[in-house]
C-alpha cells in the first residue's frame, strides 16, 4: 500500500495519542456492574462469580446475598452501601461518588441484588462511571421480577391466562399527579402486572388499579424475600389483599402480582411444598465440613444456621505420623476411620516427597463411605468398609482375616474411643495409633446463631460425632441444655454420638439406622413430612 506522508503522519499521530490514552487507562481500574440475582446463592450467574473472584474492592447492596461475599479474595476490600426501608448508608450521590474514587485504580464489583438495570439505578451508575473514563462491564442478573414469582409457582405468562407481562416500580407514590405509570392502561390490560418494591404502597396502588377499573376479583400475590428460605406468600384479590397482607405482617422487601396466573400457585407451589421448607436446621459440624450437609438440608428447604463446635487443625508435631508414614513397607494394614484422618495422611504423604506408590501390598480399611470415596479420590480402592460404620464393625469384619502378629496403622484424632485399637490388639494385631490431626474448641461462638438457639428460632440441632457434642455443651452450661430441649428436635448421626448425647442432658428424637449424612438427611425429611401431615 501506497502512504502519503501527509496522511502517514496523521494516522502516526494517532495511533500514538491511542497509545497514550491506552496508558492512562492501564493506570485505572475497572467497574463491573454485576447483578447478584434475587437472593437463592444458586441462581448468581457463573460470570458473576468470575467477576467477584478477581475483586479488589467489593460494594453491595442490601438485597445482594452475603454469601456471595465469599467468592471475593481474602484482602479485598468489601463496603456495603445497602439501602433498607427509607435507611441509607449512603446517598446515591455518595454510591456514584464512592465507585469512581475506588474504580480509579482498581477493579471493583458492584454487586447490585437482582438485575442491575431493572429498577436498581444501574443505568445510572453506569452513566457516572462512563463519564469518569472508568472501564465499564455490565454483567446482567436474573430478576426477581421473573424468579420470585416462579418460586411462589406463578408463571407470569400463560397461554391460557396471559400473553403479555409488565414490570412497575412500586415506589412511586400512587397519588403523585405527575405521574410515570400509565395507570389507565394498565387497568385495563389482561396481561401480568408486577410491582417491585411496593408492598409499602399496595393501598394506593390497589385503589389506583380499581379507580381506573380493574375488577375487584382480580387475583394478587404478595411474594416476601422471594427465592430465599425466609419467602412468604399472601394470595387474595384486589378486594382483600391489603388486608391479608397487615394480617399476616408482610413487609418489604416484597413483590407484588396481579392477574389471572396467580391462580395456578394452587398446582404449582413446589418451593414452599418442600418437607424442610421454613425449618431453621443447626449445623455442628467444622465449618470447611459444614458445606456438604448444609447443601443437602438446603436442597430439602432448610434453613441452615451453621454453629460450629469443632475445629480440625494439625497434630501437636507430625513427627509420629512421619516416622509412620516413613516406615509403611512394615505394616500389613492401614485402618481410616475419618475423611480427616485420610486427608491429613495424604497430605503429609505428599508433603514428605512420596506418593500413592509407598502403599503398595498394604491393605486398606475405611470406616464409612465418605471415608472410602475419599481414599477412592486418590486412586485406591480400600479393600474392607464395613456395614456398619462404626469401630465395632471393623473389629467384626477383620476376625474373618489372619490379623494375629499383623502390623497395623490407625493414624486418626488426638482424642478418640479406644475400643478399635484395645480390640484389635485382643486379636493379636500390633497397632500404632498415631496422631494425624486434632479437633478442638473453636475460638468464638457466632453470636446471632447463639441468640436464634436461645431464643427458640431453631427447629432442629444436628450432631454427627460425639466431639460436635461434648463442644457443643462446652458453649452451653447444663442448666442451659434443659431450656433448650423445648420444642427442639435432636438428631444424631449414629448410636456412639446419640449415646454422648443423652449422658450430657439431650433428649435424642432422631438416629438413622445408617449412620451417613445422606441418612441423616432423609430422616429428617421423613419426620418432618409426618409432622406436616399432622398439623
Amino acid at each position: 500500500m501506497k502512504w502519503v506522508r501527509g496522511k502517514f503522519w496523521t494516522k502516526y499521530t494517532v495511533i500514538s495519542d491511542r497509545a497514550g490514552n491506552a496508558d492512562n487507562m492501564e493506570k485505572k481500574g475497572k467497574v463491573y456492574l454485576v447483578g447478584a440475582g434475587p437472593g437463592d446463592p444458586g441462581l448468581i450467574t457463573l460470570r458473576a462469580v468470575e467477576c467477584l473472584k478477581k475483586a479488589e474492592v467489593v460494594i453491595y447492596d442490601y438485597l445482594a446475598n452475603e454469601v456471595f461475599l465469599e467468592y471475593a479474595p481474602p484482602d479485598a476490600e468489601i463496603i456495603y452501601v445497602g439501602k433498607k426501608g427509607g435507611s441509607h448508608t449512603k446517598t446515591q450521590e455518595e454510591i456514584n461518588r464512592l465507585l469512581v474514587e475506588k474504580a480509579e485504580e482498581r477493579v471493583v464489583v458492584r454487586l447490585k441484588g437482582g438485575d442491575p438495570f431493572i429498577f436498581g439505578r444501574g443505568g445510572e451508575e453506569a452513566q457516572v462511571v462512563e463519564a469518569a473514563g472508568i472501564e465499564l462491564e455490565v454483567v446482567p442478573g436474573v430478576t426477581s421480577a421473573i424468579a420470585v414469582p416462579a418460586y411462589a409457582g406463578i408463571p407470569l405468562t400463560h397461554r391460557d391466562y396471559a400473553s403479555s407481562v409488565s414490570f412497575i416500580t412500586g415506589h412511586e407514590r400512587a397519588d403523585r399527579e405527575d405521574s410515570k405509570i400509565s395507570w389507565e392502561r394498565f387497568s385495563n390490560s389482561a396481561g401480568t402486572l408486577v410491582f417491585l418494591m411496593g408492598v409499602k404502597n399496595l393501598p394506593g396502588i390497589v385503589q389506583k388499579l380499581r379507580k381506573n377499573g380493574k375488577p375487584g376479583n382480580t387475583p394478587v400475590a404478595v411474594i416476601q424475600w422471594g427465592t430465599t428460605k425466609k419467602q412468604r406468600t399472601v394470595t387474595g384479590t384486589l378486594e382483600n389483599i391489603v388486608e391479608r397482607v397487615k394480617e399476616k405482617g408482610i413487609t418489604a422487601p416484597a413483590i407484588i402480582v396481579v392477574g389471572g396466573v396467580v391462580e395456578l400457585r394452587e398446582t404449582l407451589n413446589w418451593f414452599e411444598k418442600k418437607p424442610l421448607f421454613g425449618r431453621t436446621i443447626l449445623v455442628t459440624r467444622a465449618r470447611e465440613q459444614a458445606s456438604e450437609f448444609v447443601r443437602m438440608l438446603e436442597e430439602h428447604g432448610a434453613q441452615c444456621l451453621v454453629f460450629p463446635t469443632i475445629k480440625v487443625i494439625p497434630p501437636s508435631s507430625w513427627e509420629a505420623l512421619d516416622e509412620s508414614i516413613r516406615s509403611l513397607e512394615t505394616y500389613d494394614w492401614l485402618i481410616f476411620t475419618s475423611v480427616n484422618g485420610v486427608k491429613f495422611f495424604f497430605r503429609r504423604l505428599f508433603d514428605l516427597g512420596k506418593d500413592v506408590r509407598e502403599l503398595k501390598g498394604l491393605k486398606i480399611c475405611a470406616i464409612g463411605p465418605k471415608t472410602a470415596e475419599e481414599i477412592r479420590s486418590h486412586g485406591i480402592r480400600p479393600d474392607f468398609v464395613p456395614s456398619e460404620y462404626r469401630a465395632e464393625a471393623v473389629v467384626e469384619g477383620l476376625r474373618g482375616e489372619d490379623i494375629k502378629g499383623k502390623n497395623i496403622l490407625l493414624p486418626r484424632a488426638a482424642v478418640a474411643r479406644e475400643i478399635l485399637p484395645e480390640k484389635l490388639r485382643e486379636m493379636g494385631a500390633r497397632v500404632d495409633v498415631v496422631e494425624a490431626y486434632r479437633t478442638v474448641l473453636p475460638e468464638k461462638k457466632d453470636g446471632h446463631v447463639e441468640e436464634a438457639i436461645t431464643t427458640g428460632k431453631v427447629d432442629c440441632i444436628t450432631f454427627t460425632s460425639s466431639s460436635t457434642v461434648k463442644n457443643f455443651t462446652r458453649f452451653f452450661p447444663a442448666k442451659e441444655i434443659e431450656k433448650l430441649q423445648a420444642g427442639i428436635l435432636v438428631a444424631c448421626i449414629g448410636p456412639i454420638t446419640a449415646e454422648t448425647a443423652r449422658n450430657r442432658g439431650f433428649q435424642v428424637h432422631i438416629t438413622p439406622e445408617e449412620y451417613t449424612l445422606d441418612a441423616l438427611t432423609e430422616s429428617l425429611v421423613r419426620y418432618y413430612r409426618q409432622k406436616t401431615r399432622h398439623e
